[in-house]
């Protein structure tokens, strides 16, 4: 063990408070919070401080300001809030686009396909994010990855204003994409580092919004702005939005990532004392860029050729998305070119799926996330089974048919136009229930293999959601069959057959999800973690019972001095557990984006599940 006593007679005793506290980390704008140097050395690690038995360096039990887990209310609030805009602020990107079509096609023509293909390259850019900036997070950390990817997003956005031709804009949109991506990525694991599982509910709530309001505001926006000033104002107020928020990010954006974090406390130890000091998350691990890259880029597949689940499942979110973005050039054959509605007016239309998102995203906080939390609390901290996060999204599948019924029943110019918007809200409720309890799901289901999970699951769903636009105007205009009285009909009927298709998932995983899970090789190995998670829950919950009842006049120095030694091996325990998993799966850390993403919203209270806990 590791102690002041230690290092100060390595340094032939003279040095003081104030000789080690000139290591102390400066503070700046973006990192307020930091710890006097002479604690950390002063601390006790477990380890030798060999290089074959290095220091293993953790957060402080107590009290450690660069902890991200122990900041202040309103720094933890302000960087949710900011992270959330600026992941509201890519996914306006990808959509607002559609409102401006038209004056796009007048100033540099193109086909209707050609022109779409502005909302195609953006989205299919997102398939970029989980393939490479998650292993790039886990190197470089999230604040200096998200300024770079920020800071290349704004520019190809302010780019585009000035292309000079179709193909040019076509491909400065799928580059803004690709690296606009890196926030849809990392962002809501910046949430994850900074609130326990049992705080996250509303503040994930609030980061899971944005991608789904996005979307929908953003043919709003770009319709009005294109029609009064055409399409340069709308990508160059896209490019404003999101300078505006790179500035602000700049003083704002913190690094919160903890293997990031705790590396370069134990490179700082090591220079100082001249002992050997190694981050405890990253014992047993590969660290280097290579090994991250081939995690990212080959488990995915992986998982997806091998585990059904993973494969039906990504499938279902991957055509709801698609939908979702088919929508972007279904609206407009439906109400601007049938009803003779302006894009501004044409995005308002939007509205219907605007307030279904928002109420899916009320009923998560208001009744599934509180209900989640006492089933958790009644059974005394364990985990419980994946099949528990299902109940959204089979109350989520039937809405998407009801509202994709009423869309294909209501869409003719012979019905009035409130039918088919008020179609969309059952729908964007449904998307919303289906996306977040999947999502859930998966991570539950896979834990230390949620990141690749998510990620495969995202590389599809962008795929498909750059697709479907690409194919509406022949799905609502086929051969023989005129728009306004047959063909609105049947390509809002394809999107319903799709949705009527995959109803059956969230039902069959419910019921068969254990058997089907232990019979894949992933699923069957965090089930086992799983196991393993509950039964060291059950016997703390067994040692703090005992403790209770021990617990007299005469014993309570006894029980002080364990209560202290408690609260250290709390502290390190997450450290010391994952640093011995982590020698099969190189991958943990870098999943906090997705797990986080959207399991936070369900408020897990058991700190010990999943990768992103852990970090």
């Amino acid at each position: 063990m590791s102690s002041a006593t230690d290092v100060n007679a390595q340094h032939d005793g003279a040095s003081s408070t104030a000789d080690w506290n000139k290591y102390t980390n400066r503070s700046y704008p973006w990192q307020r919070a930091v710890t006097p140097f002479h604690r950390l050395v002063e601390h006790e690690y477990d380890g030798k401080g060999t290089e074959e038995s290095p220091y293993l360096v953790h957060w402080l039990p107590h009290d450690d300001p660069e902890n991200p887990m122990t900041w202040g209310e309103y720094s933890r609030w302000g960087l949710a809030i900011f992270v959330s805009v600026s992941t509201l602020a890519v996914a306006l990107a990808s959509s607002a686009y559609s409102g401006a079509v038209d004056s796009i096609g007048a100033e540099l023509g193109g086909s209707e396909e050609v022109l779409i293909l502005g909302v195609s390259m953006f989205v299919l850019g997102f398939a970029i994010g989980p393939l490479f900036w998650a292993p790039l997070s886990e190197m470089f950390g999230r604040r200096n990855l998200f300024l770079m990817s920020y800071t290349m997003m704004t520019l190809w956005q302010a780019v585009s204003v000035a292309s000079p031709n179709i193909g040019a804009l076509i491909v400065f949109r799928f580059l803004a994409g690709a690296f606009g991506s890196s926030p849809l990525t990392n962002a809501g694991g910046t949430i994850a580092d900074c609130f326990k599982a049992d705080e996250r509910g509303l503040a994930m709530a609030v980061f899971a919004s944005a991608p789904f309001l996005g979307p929908s505001l953003g043919p709003i926006t770009g319709g009005f702005l294109g029609e009064s000033a055409g399409w340069k104002w709308v990508i160059g107020f896209l490019a404003i939005f999101s300078g505006t928020i790179l500035i602000i990010g700049f003083f704002l954006m913190s690094e919160t990532y903890a293997p990031v974090l705790l590396r370069a406390r134990a490179k700082k130890l090591s220079k100082a004392t001249g002992k050997h000091y190694l981050s405890a998350l990253d014992v047993g691990k590969d660290t280097s860029l290579k090994a991250q890259f081939a995690v990212a880029l080959s488990r995915p597949w992986q998982l997806l050729v091998r585990e059904p689940i993973v494969l039906v499942l990504s499938i279902y979110i991957a055509i709801v998305y698609g939908i979702l973005y088919s929508f972007f050039a279904a609206f407009p054959l439906v109400f601007q070119t049938l009803r003779g509605w302006s894009p501004g007016l044409g995005g308002l239309a939007f509205l219907g799926v605007l307030v279904g998102m928002l109420t899916g995203i009320g009923y998560i906080v208001v009744y599934e996330n509180p209900r989640y939390v006492r089933e958790t609390a009644k059974a005394n901290g364990k985990m419980l089974p994946p099949e528990q996060r299902l109940g959204p999204s089979m109350i989520g599948s039937v809405l998407l048919v009801i509202g994709l019924a009423i869309f294909t029943g209501t869409n003719g110019p012979s019905v009035h136009w409130i039918a088919p918007i008020i179609a969309g809200a059952p729908f964007g409720a449904g998307m919303v229930l289906v996306f977040l309890s999947v999502m859930n799901y998966l991570i539950d289901a896979y834990l230390l293999y949620a990141a690749s999970v998510l990620a495969a699951n995202s590389v599809i769903r962008s795929v498909f959601g750059a697709a479907f636009p690409l194919f509406t105007n022949y799905m609502y205009q086929p051969v023989g069959c005129p728009l306004a009285t047959c063909g609105v009909h049947v390509g809002a009927g394809i999107a319903l057959a799709l949705a009527v298709l995959c109803v059956p998932a969230p039902f069959v995983f419910n019921k068969y999800g254990p058997t089907i899970r232990s019979k894949c090789k992933f699923a069957a190995e965090a089930a086992a973690l799983m196991d393993k998670m509950n039964r060291e829950a059950e016997q703390e919950g067994e040692g703090h019972d005992e403790k209770n009842k021990e617990k007299s006049g005469e014993k309570a120095p006894r029980d002080e001095e364990e209560a202290v030694e408690t609260d250290r091996t709390a502290a390190s325990s997450p450290h010391r557990e994952r640093s011995h998993g982590s020698g099969r799966d190189s991958e943990s850390d870098a999943a906090t984006m997705g797990e986080e993403g959207s399991s936070g919203i369900s408020g897990k209270k058991n700190n010990k599940a999943g990768a992103a806990d852990a970090a």
